[in-house]
């Protein structure tokens, strides 16, 4: 399992890196202009462009972007924060952003989990039916128009919480986002957790322990419930990586300083900001791929047939 392990984890790393390149790549040849041109003179542009090395060959580029990216480094800024170092600006992005979609994971998964469990043990009944409606509406309906209701109704039609994200007051003011952001995971969770535990619910090694007596909480827990969690990980990966990156329409208009504002800024600002566009590309892959592989690592812990595989191949 260790060497299991350490080979994903080389893998990973090694597709980080062709990541990191092609986005390089995508990046230099985007359109537009890197500076403010409306405030800067072409002699001026020219002058910076040589000063940060845009001008040099793509691999010497790279290979200079990548010694600074090693130590943490991701450059400056060429248009937004007047070039503040792009550490410093994404660090409260990304903490605005985590804090903000964590909570918003927590929430979708316990309550999507809970609504699954409830609909497969009240299969063909009430309960079922209106879990089974809830997670359409939850699919269909996207976050920003859950956000404006809870808006409409509880910062203006009951004033209890604050109309915009106010920094200062920050667990108060994640609770609308959190909760908007969190019913596209709760719907989609709720509807796996049902499917998966009806599937197995009809296996023939759970009518083999009930025939053996066992009944009640002891079978989900031990049978039904461990066994339909395998496919749920694999959806709940990237809805976690979606949520963590930043929802770019509910930051908008809650007024939240996360990941996605910052990504329109570099992009739809007076210059294209190329190290910012960069930096969330490498972010977001780097998030999705560390996510993947403890997906594959819960597959082992999950499935000891998995762990057996992986002992074979090793």
């Amino acid at each position: 399992m260790a060497k299991y392990i350490f080979k994903r984890v080389g893998m990973a790393l090694l597709t980080l890196l062709i990541i990191t390149f092609v986005l390089f790549v995508l990046v230099r040849i985007m359109p537009g202009n890197p500076f403010p041109s409306e405030r800067m003179s072409d002699e001026q542009i020219a002058n910076k462009r040589a000063e940060l090395g845009l001008d040099d060959p793509i691999l010497k580029q790279f290979a200079r972007y990548m010694s600074r990216l090693l130590q943490g480094d991701f450059g400056k800024g060429t248009s937004l924060y007047n070039g503040a170092p792009i550490k410093t600006v994404l660090g409260g992005c990304v903490s605005n952003s985590f804090r903000i979609g964590g909570l918003a994971i927590l929430i979708g998964t316990a309550v999507g989990l809970l609504l699954g469990i409830a609909a497969a043990l009240n299969r063909g009944r009430f309960l079922d039916g209106f879990c089974t409606v809830f997670s359409i509406i939850g699919v269909c309906v996207p976050s920003y128009v859950f956000l404006i209701f809870l808006q409409y109704t509880f910062s203006y039609k009951i004033p209890f919480f604050p109309y915009f994200f106010d920094a200062n007051r920050f667990l108060f003011s994640s609770v609308l986002p959190s909760l908007s952001l969190s019913l596209f995971t709760m719907s989609t969770i709720s509807r796996f957790t049902r499917n998966e535990m009806v599937e197995v619910f009809d296996s023939d090694y759970v009518r083999l322990a009930e025939s053996k007596g066992l009944h009640g909480a002891s079978l989900v827990r031990r049978h039904v419930l461990r066994n339909a969690l395998i496919p749920i990980v694999t959806v709940l990966a990237p809805l976690i990586v979606d949520l963590l990156t930043g929802a770019l329409v509910v930051e908008k208009i809650y007024g939240i300083n996360g990941i996605g504002k910052l990504m329109v800024d570099a992009i739809a600002g007076e210059g294209v900001d190329y190290n910012y566009v960069l930096a969330l590309g490498i972010l977001y892959s780097a998030l999705y791929i560390g996510i993947m592989l403890l997906v594959d690592v819960l597959y082992g812990v999950l499935d000891p047939r998995i762990r057996v595989s992986a002992k074979e191949a090793a």
